[in-house]
């Protein structure tokens, strides 16, 4: 099967580094054209020089801090004046961690302007061209703590889980429209938040890093972290028109992480 997105133009969220930029690379390479979005703006350019280019395609960066709402809502809002998007990725960087005990009413706000209101402001913007249009793809990069809470993930746990009922209502929304949007449950994968989590956790538990990336790999029945480059196929399969029958759902990428079904 060969996936072309070729006259598509895509937006992605956290692209600068981990798994947005593994998305935007996959998705430049299958002929879309990718605007890359987040705040370093020195990574950006980075990233962005790296990109496939092919015929007609042009690729941009947008320098956006999402935990400034006000500041993104304004950035957002005069980026969507001027272009529109066949494909958007809602992808953040990640609340700080921490039990339920340690956060305050005052965090779980943060969480919620960063991991959700985010996300439904560049939706409802997107969707303009998308319905007009008759076709469009909306993915979100949530977790798997969303079906399986993680305890040290309180806040990433209670908002995630906000954006995926979320979405599962708007796909039947949108769906007359041939627009699908589909939640993947990311598991472990080889990032700096990966790390900057096991340095926590480490630094918690009184071990190594490496003895809790060990014990991390032990959990995932492939015995494995997962490839960024891996997450950015399946994202491309599902912004290609093979996967326009696949909506609503909350699809792990895992290696097999999550025991509930």
């Amino acid at each position: 099967m060969n996936i072309s997105l070729k006259g598509k133009k895509a937006l992605v969220g956290g692209s600068s580094g981990g798994i947005g930029k593994a998305i935007a690379q996959q998705l430049a390479a299958s002929g879309a054209s990718v605007t890359l979005m987040a705040r370093n703006e020195a990574k950006l350019k980075a990233v962005l020089s790296e990109l496939a280019v092919g015929e007609g395609q042009q690729h941009r960066y947008l320098v956006v801090d999402f935990n400034d709402h006000e500041g993104y809502s304004k950035l957002i809002s005069e980026y969507f004046e001027v272009h529109s998007v066949d494909i958007l990725v809602n992808n953040t960087q990640g609340p700080s961690a921490g039990g339920a005990l340690e956060k305050k009413v005052a965090d779980y706000q943060e969480a919620f302007d960063l991991l959700f209101k985010t996300v439904v402001l560049t939706t409802e913007l997107a969707l303009t061209h998308m319905r007009q249009n008759r076709w469009g793809r909306i993915i979100n990069v949530a977790s798997v703590s969303v079906k399986e809470p993680l305890s040290y993930l309180a806040l990433s746990n209670s908002i995630r889980a906000a954006v995926v009922t979320w979405a599962k209502s708007l796909a039947t929304d949108v769906g007359p429209d041939q627009i699908t949007v589909n939640n993947l449950l990311t598991g472990y994968f080889d990032t700096e938040r990966i790390e900057q989590l096991n340095a926590k956790k480490a630094e918690q538990l009184g071990i190594s890093e490496k003895e809790v990336r060990s014990d991390m790999e032990s959990k995932v029945p492939v015995k494995r972290i997962g490839d960024p480059k891996e997450y950015g196929y399946f994202v491309t399969f599902l912004a290609s028109d093979q996967a326009a029958y696949i909506t609503g759902t909350q699809i792990p990428i895992d290696g097999g992480l999550l025991k509930s079904l």
